[in-house]
């Protein structure tokens, strides 16, 4: 299975600080933002990497990101986002580099203390469909939001302002060959984006989509406080622990070898 980080957009709630840089390369702690949700994946066992960037400082990426072998990864690609058509817009320009397999998708400003390497597992044990994964947060209001019946989602909101659950669907998402189809069926939202909850909805409809429910802490970094909070979680617990030693060698190797 491959990865897919979505790291485009202008990042405005994080200005002036996006005016000089994309949101996905300021720090968090000691690593920059992106290095976390590649270190989700490889501790999940992906190794095979797109990440969709965009605005005007998407070349930071590559200089700092380079082909990502010191970073430990087998093979990391680049392709570009215009304007902010949302995640599943961003998500469209992935179709040629899934190659028709199932991909897992981590938004940029995502970070998590454990791992997904379980989950990734059932998904891949999974005949068919989508796989999210949730989190129980304090402030359901600022992500799509699921309605259970029986333990089982029977709707997602997007950032309702009266939440049906006190839980997140995260910016962790798993999916089949059908994603694409699904995301090209969308019409903007009133948001003018192709929502990524109206996806999630779709596999819902059929009956094809599974959660799981994270470990450990989880937290986006888009705005000041989620960015400060997740800096200090970092701080004080880690996140990714035994990815981050890993990646951490790798890097050091790299930079030893001239990488």
């Amino acid at each position: 299975m491959k990865g897919v980080i979505l790291a485009g957009g202008l990042g405005t709630r994080l200005r002036p600080l996006t005016l000089v840089t994309n949101k996905h390369l300021l720090p968090v702690f000691d690593e920059p933002m992106i290095h976390y949700p590649i270190e989700c994946l490889i501790k999940a066992g992906i190794d095979e990497v797109l990440v969709v960037t965009g605005g005007e400082h998407a070349g930071d990426f590559l200089r700092l990101l380079k082909n990502g072998k010191h970073l430990g990864l087998s093979d990391l690609h680049y392709t570009y986002q215009e304007g902010e058509g949302g995640i599943a817009d961003a998500l469209l320009l992935a179709e040629d580099f899934a190659e028709g397999g199932r991909i897992c998708v981590v938004l940029g400003d995502n970070l998590i203390q454990g791992t997904i390497r379980s989950s990734v597992e059932r998904f891949l044990a999974q005949p068919s469909g989508a796989r999210l994964l949730l989190k129980e947060v304090p402030d359901p209001e600022r992500f799509g939001v699921p309605r259970f019946e029986n333990e089982q989602i029977v709707e997602i909101h997007e950032k309702p302002t009266q939440p049906p659950s006190p839980f997140a669907v995260t910016g962790i998402y798993m999916y089949d060959q059908d994603v694409f189809r699904m995301a090209n069926t969308l019409s903007p939202s009133e948001r003018g984006e192709l929502e990524i909850t109206d996806v999630n909805n779709m596999y819902l409809q059929r009956g094809d989509l599974q959660y799981d429910t994270l470990e450990g802490w989880w937290s986006d970094a888009g705005t000041f406080q989620s960015l400060h909070h997740a800096s200090n979680l970092v701080a004080q617990t880690g996140a990714n622990n035994d990815a981050d030693e890993l990646i951490s060698g790798q890097r050091s190797k790299g930079l030893e070898d001239g990488k």
